[in-house]
């Protein structure tokens, strides 16, 4: 399910722009969103989930005009939609929560909607302790319920806005397999600031900043932007002067410095292979340096 935005932005009350202008096309599959906070990711998210209206500009989803109502219709249908922040009760288990939301999905046959469920409850891996209330899950089992529930109508869109955040190692982990499995025969727009995220799932990203979007493209394309401008530097003194240090590894003769920089840092600078998160950076330093 194709996505094709077109100058589209979004001016909230009191003149702040949230949006402005953006230009972009998300094809069919995986496809990551990656900025920092307040760079309009969730902005963006709530207009193509259909809850927020656009100020100007045009957004299709799978050819339906998100600025109709037939196409804001046609796309509801078609998508499954989780938050950064899903209310959920506390006092439901798993099973009696999405019952709930089935319903609230036109979901009417008892029959099918137990079916339904018993599916996704499966697929999230919840089915051994979906009659648990919600309130003794964990963070990482609630955002699998938050997946569950999105999943209910089988949708051809699914939106994740910041599904990572505050969880453990494993529980991310768990969580992307579980996203990129799901990106086979569906659009899974992933929003995101943790580079990591888009970088082990995501073959094609968007970059947002202050509400543009300042890169779009392949995964690799953003990568190979930071090719030659990496470097580690060992140290037992303070860090580099010139660049960014992306991290530090403390180690027993001093410290092993990673730096973004557009020329040798210094004289014992070791150049290396760019990462996702380097070309991340690479991309933030060349916007601030150039008007």
């Amino acid at each position: 399910m194709d996505i094709e935005i077109t100058t589209l932005t979004k001016t909230y009350r009191g003149g702040v722009h949230a949006l402005s202008g953006i230009d972009l096309q998300i094809p069919t599959g995986m496809f990551g969103l990656l900025g920092t906070n307040g760079a309009g990711k969730t902005t963006l998210m709530r207009i193509l989930a259909g809850v927020l209206p656009a100020t100007s500009g045009r957004v299709l989803v799978g050819g339906h005009d998100l600025a109709t109502p037939d196409g804001r219709t046609a796309v509801k249908q078609a998508l499954g939609y989780l938050p950064q922040e899903l209310g959920v009760y506390p006092d439901l288990s798993a099973r009696e929560f999405l019952d709930y939301v089935a319903l609230l999905k036109g979901i009417d046959s008892r029959a099918d909607r137990r079916r339904r469920i018993a599916e996704v409850l499966e697929l999230v891996a919840l089915g051994d302790v979906a009659d648990r209330k919600l309130k003794t899950y964990s963070g990482g089992m609630k955002r699998r319920v938050g997946i569950a529930q999105a999943l209910l109508a089988d949708p051809r869109l699914l939106i994740v806005d910041e599904p990572t955040a505050g969880l453990d190692p494993e529980e991310r982990i768990r969580f992307r397999t579980l996203l990129a499995g799901l990106a086979a025969n569906r659009t899974v727009l992933l929003s995101t600031h943790i580079v990591d995220d888009i970088a082990q799932v995501c073959p094609r990203l968007a970059v947002l900043a202050q509400g543009r979007v300042v890169f779009a493209g392949d995964t690799s394309a953003l990568v190979a932007a930071a090719r030659g401008r990496v470097w580690t530097v060992s140290t037992a003194g303070p860090p580099p002067a010139a660049g960014t240090v992306v991290s530090a590894l403390h180690l027993p003769e001093g410290v092993q410095y990673r730096v973004v920089a557009d020329i040798c840092p210094q004289d014992n600078a070791s150049p290396v292979d760019p990462s996702l998160e380097d070309g991340y950076v690479a991309l933030m330093r060349q916007r601030q340096l150039t008007p």
